[in-house]
């Protein structure tokens, strides 16, 4: 069974934390894995964030299933939120945040400008991602190479950074550590299949394992090419013995190493080689 840990003590902070600096900020943007966007989420979010104007971030999109990501930003739509394919490694889709941005605080800032305020201030935003899903790398992409902290705002402690995106943006980074919460077991082997958590944290082989399941029913056709397979054996042991074979994964006398069965299946899911792949559905 998983040994991962949840702690009731970190979230507590970490979300009060993100509820003070949500009394400065304008929009929150949050960071998902295209390949997981409910896995990759903190089940707290949608309280922590309230009725904040919100842009999800479906982040590693150039490794997820094209079709399926199509399938979530509508999904999310569905539930009034805004969502974006992007690909902060790569740029993908990056520019557009922006954009989205300004379309969604038009309103707030004309108010302001009606108000009599004749210079709005650059537009605010949060970013919320649990770790290792990309949010150093958007905020590098976005803010380019040289991050800068902006002079003293007013109520902002100087502890506080604020990362310039332009003239028109300003971003906060989230200092709290925000983990998905792992009560159902699957939640922690999606995480671990696409490489979010430590693989010394699980078994490799229960991750490899669920992976394969998943690929022979989902991407059967791909397994079969990747390791030139005939038919997917329904036993999974089997499987592990043919993809061995096939790849030379031998201990002494032969027999086949389960473990770099698995430790190769799941470098190969980590760096496309059976292309690209979404192991959630909406």
């Amino acid at each position: 069974m998983m040994t991962i840990q949840w702690f009731p003590g970190h979230m507590a902070k970490a979300k009060r934390e993100v509820t003070e600096k949500l009394k400065l900020i304008d929009i929150v943007f949050e960071l998902v894995d295209a390949r997981i966007p409910i896995s990759s989420r903190n089940p707290l979010i949608d309280e922590i964030v309230a009725n904040k104007p919100r842009i999800i971030l479906l982040n590693k999109a150039d490794m997820a299933d094209p079709d399926i990501t199509k399938q979530w930003v509508a999904f999310f739509e569905k539930q009034n939120v805004l969502a974006l394919a992007i690909d902060s490694q790569t740029g993908t889709g990056v520019k557009q945040i922006v954009t989205l941005t300004k379309e969604l605080l038009r309103p707030k800032f004309e108010k302001m400008i009606a108000k009599g305020i004749k210079k709005p201030r650059a537009m605010r935003a949060l970013i919320i991602g649990i770790p290792n899903v990309g949010k150093s790398t958007l905020i590098n992409r976005l803010a380019g190479k040289h991050i800068a902290k902006t002079g003293d705002i007013p109520g902002v402690t100087k502890a506080q950074q604020w990362i310039k995106v332009g003239k028109e943006l300003e971003l906060l980074d989230t200092p709290g550590i925000l983990w998905p919460k792992f009560e159902d077991e699957e939640v922690g082997l999606k995480l671990a299949t696409t490489g979010a958590i430590k693989d010394t944290i699980l078994n490799l082989q229960d991750v490899a394992v669920y992976a394969l399941k998943f690929l022979a029913t989902y991407y059967p056709e791909r397994l079969k090419e990747r390791y030139s397979l005939v038919e997917i054996p329904e036993d999974i042991v089997a499987l592990f013995d043919e993809i061995g074979k096939k790849r030379g994964c031998l201990a002494s006398g032969g027999l086949i190493d389960y473990d770099k069965v698995a430790e190769l299946v799941l470098r190969d899911i980590r760096t496309e080689k059976l292309g690209r792949l979404s192991f959630e559905r909406p």
